[in-house]
C-alpha cells in the first residue's frame, strides 16, 4: 500500500506556483491578487481564512481579507463583490462559507464575476466544466484529481466510484473523471448496494460526510482510495474511509488529515493564478 501524501504534493505544487507568480510579476508588472470576504466570527472559518492568507503570501500573491460582522446586510456584501469585480488588482474573489442565515448563498455566488470565481461555484463555471469547456474547477475535486494523476497517469477505461453527490465535490469530481475517460458511477445515500458498487471500483473518491463509511471489505485489491471526509468523532478527526481496514487492501490511499486538505488550499492558489492569466491574456 502506498500512502498518498497530500502535504508533500501540495508543497511541490506551491513551489511551482511560486515560480509561476515570479514570472507573471516580471511579465505583467503586477501580482495575481486574491480577496477573501469573511463574515462573522466562526472559528473554523477564521482558521481556514488564515491558512489561505498564509499560503497566498508564501507563493507571492497579493492577498486581502475583508471582514464583516455577522449582522452585516446582504446588500453591503453584494455591493462589495460588485466593486471587487471591477477592481483590476483583484484576480480572484472568494466568499468564505458557510454564510449567516440572512444572506442568500446562491445570490452571493452568482454576483461574483465568473472570471474571478476562484471557488468554481458560479453556474457559468459549473456549466462550462460539465460541457468540457475551459472553467475554474472547484478546489477540493481539483486537489483530488491531481493526487490521483500524481499516482496514476493513465486513467482511461478505469471504473471510478464517487461516494457523495454534492455540488462542492461529488458532481465536479465526476466531470473530471469522465474527462479522463473513466467509467464513473456516482453513489449517494439512496444507492441500494453501495458496498457492491465500491467493490467494482479501480478508484474510489469518498466525499459523503459519514465517518468511516467505506470499510475494508468494500474495496478490492489495487484500488486507489481518495478520502475527502473530515469528521470529528470521539477518537479524533477521521475521514469517510475506515483507514486502518482499507489501507490493508488498497493500492494507494490518502490519510485524514494530511491528504486532500492541503491540496484544497494549494488549488485555490492555482485557481487564482489561472484567473489572473485569463484576465491578462490580451496583455
Amino acid at each position: 500500500m502506498i500512502l498518498i501524501d497530500g502535504k508533500k504534493v501540495a508543497a511541490e505544487l506551491r513551489e511551482e506556483l511560486k515560480q509561476e507568480v515570479s514570472e507573471l510579476k516580471a511579465k505583467h508588472n503586477k501580482a495575481p491578487g486574491l480577496t477573501v470576504i469573511l463574515i462573522g466570527d466562526m472559528v473554523p472559518s477564521q482558521i481556514y481564512v488564515r491558512m489561505k492568507e498564509k499560503a497566498a503570501n508564501e507563493v507571492g500573491l497579493k492577498s486581502e481579507v475583508i471582514r464583516y460582522p455577522e449582522a452585516v446586510e446582504e446588500k453591503a456584501v453584494l455591493n462589495k463583490i460588485e466593486e471587487l469585480n471591477k477592481d483590476e488588482s483583484v484576480s480572484g474573489i472568494l466568499v468564505q462559507l458557510p454564510l449567516p442565515k440572512h444572506i442568500d448563498k446562491q445570490k452571493v455566488i452568482e454576483t461574483i464575476a465568473p472570471a474571478k470565481d476562484v471557488d468554481g461555484f458560479h453556474p457559468i463555471n459549473v456549466g462550462n466544466l460539465s460541457s468540457g469547456y475551459e472553467s475554474t474547477i472547484p478546489c477540493t475535486p481539483l486537489g483530488c484529481y491531481l493526487l490521483i494523476k500524481k499516482f496514476e497517469k493513465n486513467l482511461s477505461g478505469k471504473n471510478a466510484v464517487v461516494v457523495g453527490r454534492s455540488n462542492l465535490n461529488g458532481k465536479p469530481m465526476t466531470q473530471l473523471l469522465l474527462k479522463e475517460n473513466c467509467t464513473v458511477t456516482i453513489t449517494h445515500s439512496k444507492t441500494k448496494d453501495l458496498k457492491g458498487e465500491c467493490l467494482k471500483a479501480d478508484i474510489i473518491v469518498a466525499a459523503v460526510g459519514i465517518p468511516e463509511l467505506v470499510k475494508g471489505d468494500w474495496v478490492k485489491k489495487d484500488t486507489i482510495v481518495i478520502d475527502v471526509g473530515i469528521n470529528k468523532t470521539d477518537k479524533g478527526i477521521v475521514g469517510d474511509v475506515a483507514f486502518d481496514e482499507v489501507s490493508k487492501v488498497a493500492k494507494a490511499i490518502t490519510p485524514v488529515p494530511g491528504g486532500v486538505g492541503p491540496m484544497t488550499i494549494a488549488c485555490l492558489l492555482k485557481n487564482t493564478i489561472e484567473c489572473f492569466k485569463r484576465l491578462n491574456s490580451q496583455n
